[in-house]
């Protein structure tokens, strides 16, 4: 398959429930496509990616499963679940997340006889310490440290037309993110190949010129630099330095093989790049953590938090919701009125 052909379709590309042979070479064959198509001109290519590849889709499928269960979204759930209520500070903001799914509204748009879908629903999860006023018995005390938790940049990217589906989804595109960050080191390492290219044609370059104004003609007429030929023995010091530099990085075939080392490196240690925990949080209507006894409305809320440690770290609450399609309002649009006025 072409490389746009993988993201297409990626339920299909990943089974929460069990590891065959025919998942394990599917998924050799995308991340040989997504990375670097040369690498299949290996010898036994397949074979060396295979066991990396299969820890991998085991680490992905516990991840997946460790998910939390869904739950309905919408605005009109909003004041009976706590868990919304910290989630949203409002019932519309429920409805302006889900406008902005365009994911999720096309979804809906391909199966039209589908009622109710579901969605990956991401949220920035801060912990702040604050200083606050708390209720002691029946006295109120001032500037009480206390936990403050937020939860905001909600995001409805990843969506199926069911749970299973969606699971699915999210293990392929974990796999893919394993593939970017794969990726990203392989372009540091080809990034460091063309940096000494550079300075190799840079120093040959100087070492000419050296050569041509000093020893020769140019000290005939007394233009030959004083430091010229201490400059000139440096130079080739550094271009020596750089040739054994270049030569440990190799050829076309050796920055292929440590192509395929960097990939499998990656591909063997998912856990360094992806991890989640469910944090156990009691909160008291204002997102303020409560800790021992307190005469507050106390909500327990579980929340499941993904960190993506690549070279932009990420820290995300994620929940599991089930979206009806009456939920899909209009989507947003630019009021050119508006926008007027700023011109």
């Amino acid at each position: 398959m072409g490389i746009l052909d993988w993201f297409k379709n990626r339920p299909a590309q990943f089974d929460a429930d069990r590891v065959s042979e025919e998942l394990i070479r599917s998924a050799v064959d995308k991340a040989i496509t997504l990375t670097n198509p040369r690498l299949a001109v290996l010898p036994g290519c397949h074979r060396r990616l295979a066991p990396a590849a299969e820890k991998a889709i085991e680490f992905l499928r516990a991840l997946v499963s460790e998910m939390p269960a869904s739950r309905p979204l919408s605005a009109a759930n909003w004041s009976a679940d706590p868990a919304l209520r910290a989630f949203f500070v409002a019932p519309a903001d429920i409805a302006a997340v889900l406008a902005r799914s365009d994911n999720l509204r096309t979804l809906f748009d391909k199966y039209i006889d589908l009622d109710e879908a579901c969605v990956v629903l991401g949220m920035s999860f801060t912990e702040q310490r604050v200083f606050g006023m708390a209720l002691q018995g029946d006295l109120v005390q001032r500037d009480v440290a206390q936990t403050s938790v937020s939860f905001s940049d909600h995001r409805a990217h990843i969506c199926g037309r069911d749970e299973s589906r969606l699971r699915r989804a999210v293990g392929a595109q974990a796999f893919e993110y394993l593939l970017a960050q794969a990726l990203a080191e392989i372009g540091e390492e080809r990034v460091e190949r063309q940096e000494l290219e550079a300075n190799r044609s840079l120093l040959r370059a100087r070492l000419r010129l050296l050569r041509q104004q000093g020893p020769g003609l140019g000290s005939l007429y007394g233009n030959s630099p004083p430091a010229a030929s201490s400059e000139q023995a440096r130079l080739e010091a550094e271009l020596l330095d750089n040739e054994k530099q270049l030569a440990a990085i190799g050829g076309n075939e050796s920055l292929l093989e440590m192509e395929l080392d960097s990939l499998r490196e990656v591909l063997e240690n998912p856990q360094r790049y992806l991890r989640t925990e469910t944090r156990h949080l009691r909160l008291n209507p204002m997102n303020i953590v409560v800790e021992g006894e307190s005469s507050e409305a106390v909500v327990d809320l579980d929340v499941h938090v993904a960190e993506l440690s690549g070279a932009a770290p990420v820290r995300r609450a994620v929940i599991v919701a089930r979206v009806g399609r009456e939920q899909m309002t209009q989507a947003p649009t630019m009021n050119l009125a508006d926008a007027a006025r700023y011109l």
